[in-house]
């Protein structure tokens, strides 16, 4: 009896450690989900289309934030690989960023707000400052598409340049291989009327 009871005891750890592990694993899994962005626009854009009424309104400004901000950092990711200057476009971000999360704090609160009359009043107000978030981030978009058209246009402009020389030297090369084959041609009745004389000369 006591080998069996150690042998259920033994099975019973396992099964409760199995059990830990799986919800552990889910949890991972479902933080990691949540902090998806790609996730969340896609979770926010379902609510934004089945949700009526006050509550419309705060998704929508919620999905609009969220795209401005998305479109910022995308921005920002493609001015530090790029070879344009940076400047502080990374800290200025990280300050829209910041003023965003609060917005989006504010958004939550209104979201869960059942007074018609507080929705009425509040929700002008933050979406200017959604407004607001949204010019500054075209702002600094602006400011990184600038800077990297600055190099890319001296760089476009000298490949035009080589470009143009080559198909001059191209052009100048097909211009002499005719010349040359004209030449060519116009020497062969001779070489030929030549050879005639000279078979006639001998016979």
């Amino acid at each position: 009896m006591g080998v069996i009871a150690g042998i259920l005891l033994g099975f019973l750890l396992i099964a409760a450690a199995g059990i830990v592990t799986g919800v552990l694993i889910i949890r991972a899994l479902y933080r990691s989900i949540r902090r998806n962005r790609t996730v969340r626009g896609v979770a926010l854009r379902t609510r934004v289309a089945v949700t009526r009424g006050p509550q419309h309104q705060v998704l929508k400004l919620r999905l609009r934030l969220a795209d401005s901000l998305e479109s910022g950092r995308a921005a920002v990711e493609v001015a530090q690989h790029g070879a344009g200057p940076h400047g502080e476009v990374a800290r200025l971000f990280r300050r829209i960023q910041a003023e965003g999360a609060t917005v989006e704090t504010q958004l939550r609160l209104l979201q869960s707000e059942a007074d018609p009359t507080v929705l009425a009043t509040e929700v002008p107000i933050v979406r200017d400052r959604v407004e607001q978030l949204e010019g500054l981030v075209r702002s600094l978009r602006s400011a990184v598409t600038s800077a990297l058209a600055g190099p890319s246009d001296d760089t476009l402009a000298a490949l035009q340049a080589d470009v143009d020389r080559e198909v001059a030297a191209l052009h100048a090369g097909v211009q002499e291989l005719h010349t040359l084959h004209s030449f060519d041609a116009a020497r062969e009745p001779r070489r030929q009327n030549t050879t005639h004389l000279t078979r006639g000369n001998e016979s």
